[in-house]
């Protein structure tokens, strides 16, 4: 049962947060909002991108290989707290993704072009949080990987972790302070990164020059 319902939520998840986004995106703007994999993508920005690819092809794969029997849950991890715990938080973290997602209006997208200029968006739930769309992913994530904690998912887990915090330390907030230098220390002073209240930008932070 556990399984099943898992690939349930990790297929609508994945199909909600980019297929049905990109879609409904391009319906009110006339652009898919996708930048990832564009190219000349190098370094740290590459790895993120394919530790992102490793892991929603890995949670997807994870889930449906157990839920088809080939591969079964640490049972260390196996339990039904744990279980029911996960649930939860996928249950929410799924629609989470979709609410920040919709909470950035135009002004969402898959990765970062640098030529680029949108606007700075700092309300509903960006006021809680500087990164609510990936705050939501990881609570989906670990969730589903409480759902189910079978090595693969679990690998997927970490993968998305990591390729969060390199996207977001490495790639988009320094083109956050150099695109909107001054709003954007002011709201990072003020706004935890992935947690309220925690992450915030220190009073010395310095926006990088403008190449």
């Amino acid at each position: 049962m556990m399984p099943v319902l898992a690939l349930i939520l990790v297929v609508v998840w994945l199909v909600t947060a980019f297929g049905v986004r990109a879609i409904v995106h391009r319906a009110r703007t006339g652009d898919t909002g996708w930048r990832g994999f564009r190219k000349g993508v190098q370094g740290l920005e590459r790895v993120a991108g394919l530790l992102f690819l490793v892991a929603v092809v890995g949670t997807l794969i994870g889930a449906a290989a157990e839920a088809l029997g080939w591969v079964g849950s640490l049972r260390l991890l196996q339990h039904p707290v744990l279980q029911g715990i996960g649930a939860l938080a996928a249950l929410v973290g799924i629609p989470g993704t979709w609410a920040a997602q919709v909470a950035m209006g135009a002004s969402w997208r898959v990765g970062v072009d640098p030529d680029e200029r949108t606007d700075l968006v700092v309300s509903g739930l960006f006021q809680l949080v500087r990164n609510p769309i990936f705050t939501a992913m990881i609570l989906a994530s670990g969730g589903v990987a409480l759902m189910i904690p079978n090595p693969i998912v679990l690998t997927a887990f970490i993968a998305l972790v990591a390729a969060i915090e390199l996207q977001v330390r490495l790639v988009e907030e320094p083109y956050l302070l150099r695109v909107h230098p001054e709003s954007y220390l002011d709201y990072g002073r003020q706004v935890g990164r992935f947690v309220p209240r925690v992450g915030r930008l220190k009073m010395a932070a310095k926006a990088p020059r403008p190449h």
